[in-house]
């Protein structure tokens, strides 16, 4: 089963602890330190559009972009009654291609991991480049190599009253990708659906995707760490980049 295709309804009562508030105050700190007031944005691989929603309620014109279906249909429901609502399209990344172009781009939680083969996650970068307007930015985190080599044989859960998920890691050094399986047992009624979806993740490093954005491209790189501007510590778990496309705007 496809990621993301069961696990949609509960997603967002599984991610409850996850901090989108912080991750878009992050973006606006980098944007300040660049001198930026973007307009326009797009949200890559968006999902459930938590972070779309938050930026368009800052005043941006959004357009959140995910391959997800199931997540698209949950931001859809979530964006009703939002003033200025995002407006959403379904799209894999390494085949982008917005209507019009877009000050900002942004790809939270480690996304760009979930493309398998390097070539396709360099080409999404290119096609980032080319869907921004000039002098546009483009900022995305990913997790580091130490952290999807940790989850090897690690399980976790993750629960609430209506839905329970147990996951397991496993790390593939020939592979250089990291797979974890997902049980998702959702009530229905008085009974339990049963589900399983296999999510992968590719260790990509931090110069290998500094060197995607400059062939794309993309000048003023940096690399930050968990949201914080400064560099990324020893065996941090998640790195951000920041990227400007061309001239200032």
């Amino acid at each position: 089963m496809d990621a993301y295709h069961a696990l949609a309804d509960s997603y967002d009562r599984l991610t409850n602890d996850v901090d989108y508030a912080a991750t878009v105050e992050f973006y606006s700190a980098i944007l300040a330190r660049e001198g930026l007031r973007p307009r326009t944005a797009v949200d890559l691989a968006c999902g459930t559009g938590s972070v779309a929603i938050l930026l368009a309620q800052r005043g941006l014109r959004v357009i959140g972009v995910d391959i997800s279906e199931e997540m698209l249909t949950q931001a859809q429901r979530k964006s009703q009654g939002v003033e200025n609502a995002p407006f959403f399209v379904r799209q894999s990344l390494s085949a982008l291609r917005l209507p019009r172009g877009v000050d900002l781009a942004v790809c939270a939680l480690d996304s760009l991991d979930y493309i398998l083969d390097p070539k396709d996650c360099q080409e999404a970068i290119r096609r980032v480049y080319q869907a921004l307007n000039p002098g546009g930015c483009f900022i995305f985190d990913v997790n580091t190599p130490e952290k999807l080599r940790s989850m090897d044989g690690q399980v976790f859960l993750d629960e609430d009253e209506d839905v329970y998920c147990v996951w397991r890691g496993e790390f593939d050094e020939s592979s250089n990708i990291c797979s974890y399986g997902m049980d998702i047992f959702q009530r229905e009624g008085t009974r339990w659906r049963r589900s399983f979806e296999e999510h992968q993740e590719y260790a990509y490093s931090q110069s290998q995707l500094t060197g995607y954005l400059r062939q794309a491209g993309f000048t003023g790189i940096a690399v930050y760490g968990d949201r914080e501007l400064r560099p990324p510590a020893a065996r941090e778990q998640r790195i951000y980049f920041k990227a400007r496309k061309g001239r200032i705007l």
